[in-house]
This record gives structure tokens, C-alpha cells and sequence, in this order.
């Protein structure tokens, strides 16, 4: 194994931002997880109550990458 030297300020900045990496994922996961699930009735009650009609009927997604 490699021995390497770094001073406590590095030390503290190196653990900082991992922490904070760990953080930023898991209240990403925790965003996604309480996303609300609408189904496509559901959707069609809403739009019936409200009188409005989507533009168009695409399906669109979100897609996002994390670094690790």
C-alpha cells in the first residue's frame, strides 16, 4: 500500500466534499422517490376538473447522471 502525506486542512477538504457528494445523492434519490405517481386516469380527472388539455401528448422523461 501507498503511503501518501497531506495536512489536516487537505484532509478536512477531501472529507467535506465527500460528504457533501454523499449528501447531494441521497437527496436526489429521496426527490425521486416522493415524486408523486400519476396515472394516465388520473391524469384524464385532472385535466376533466381543471378544463385544460395538454399541448400535445409526448412522452417526456428526465434523465440525470451522477458522478461517482
Amino acid at each position: 500500500m501507498q503511503k501518501m502525506d497531506i495536512d489536516q486542512k487537505e484532509l478536512y477538504d477531501l472529507i467535506k466534499r465527500a460528504v457533501r457528494d454523499v449528501l447531494q445523492e441521497e437527496m436526489f434519490r429521496h426527490r425521486l422517490e416522493t415524486l408523486p405517481f400519476v396515472s394516465d386516469a388520473e391524469m384524464r380527472d385532472i385535466e376533466e376538473a381543471h378544463g385544460t388539455k395538454p399541448r400535445s401528448r409526448k412522452n417526456i422523461g428526465r434523465i440525470e447522471s451522477l458522478e461517482v
